[in-house]
């Protein structure tokens, strides 16, 4: 029984101990600094207000590893608010600049995309004016030579002025036409394709697969032309079903075309694939001609 009273009154000191060290404590820190233990347990709690703190607590501050803050992440997150809150020009400027300033940031693939769509919207849409001019038929005048005027293609043509195919042309007609001076970076690294207007970034497709021999070698070339097959048979832009054909782009001085990745279709088995409405896209957009750069880093 003694022991039993004697454990009791050892706990109930112990008790009475902890309240009185956490009393103290308190006061230490919200009225008083006590010294002694206390100090060594908290720094004095005015010192720190009055912005002397602790050596070896400033010490733990200036050796502390901060997150690096991506600022292609920074400026992506101010996009999306922007988009949000549909003010798209501002929001495409920030984008825009992800894809030209920040190309590594872990955003830019979404950005390009972004970009790319509002891009294309812009240049096949006939309601946006910047970039296409109107042409007024004349006597005499034939698609080809509008086309070549105008430095763009039938396929382009009659997608502006939504035709299915070429009718016969009458003095007063008008035409939409857009001269294609774009220019195509092939990739293989990052099994891209982008188009560019001079130094403007336009649109962006992702290669599916490259069938070659070796290694694509930096350099230069052009378009050297385009052609359409539609049932195993080449067609031309000028005929009935052409927009629905199947699109190759030949590249001069290169063995290698890009062509559609679709299944069941029937073509060459070396080549830079696509998917197919991407071909399609590609195809409209450019010409024979269009300066294309092969940009393969070794590293």
């Amino acid at each position: 029984m003694r022991l039993w009273f004697l454990v009791k009154l050892i706990a109930l000191f112990a008790v009475l101990g902890a309240m009185a060290f956490t009393a103290m404590l308190a006061y230490h820190i919200m009225v008083e600094p006590l010294g002694g233990v206390f100090e060594k347990i908290i720094p004095n709690p005015t010192e720190i207000v009055k912005g002397q703190p602790d050596v070896d607590f400033a010490k733990m501050l200036d050796s502390a590893e901060l997150p690096d803050i991506d600022p292609g992440e920074k400026a992506f997150q101010k996009a999306h608010e922007l988009l949000a809150m549909g003010q798209l020009p501002e929001a495409r400027e920030k984008l825009t600049a992800i894809v030209n300033v920040f190309p590594a940031s872990p955003s830019a693939p979404v950005a390009r995309r972004i970009v790319g769509d509002m891009n294309l919207d812009e240049i096949l849409s006939t309601a946006h004016k910047e970039g296409k001019q109107t042409h007024i038929v004349k006597r005499g005048d034939s698609y080809l030579a509008i086309a070549a005027k105008y430095k763009t293609t039938l396929d382009s043509i009659m997608y502006l002025n939504g035709m299915l195919e070429l009718g016969n042309l009458q003095p007063g007609d008008e035409l939409i036409v857009m001269p294609l001076e774009f220019r195509l970076l092939i990739e293989p690294h990052r099994k891209s394709i982008s188009v560019w207007d001079d130094g403007k970034f336009i649109r962006e497709y992702p290669i599916l697969r490259i069938e070659h021999t070796g290694r694509l070698a930096n350099q230069r070339t052009t378009i050297e032309s385009k052609s359409a097959t539609l049932d195993g048979k080449r067609i031309q832009p000028q005929a009935k079903g052409y927009r629905g054909a199947t699109k190759m782009i030949q590249l001069a001085k290169f063995p290698v075309p890009i062509l559609s990745d679709e299944p069941g279709e029937e073509g060459p088995s070396r080549g830079i694939f696509l998917s197919g409405p991407d071909v399609e896209e590609l195809s409209l957009l450019t010409r024979a001609g269009n300066e294309v750069e092969i940009r393969n880093p070794t590293r």
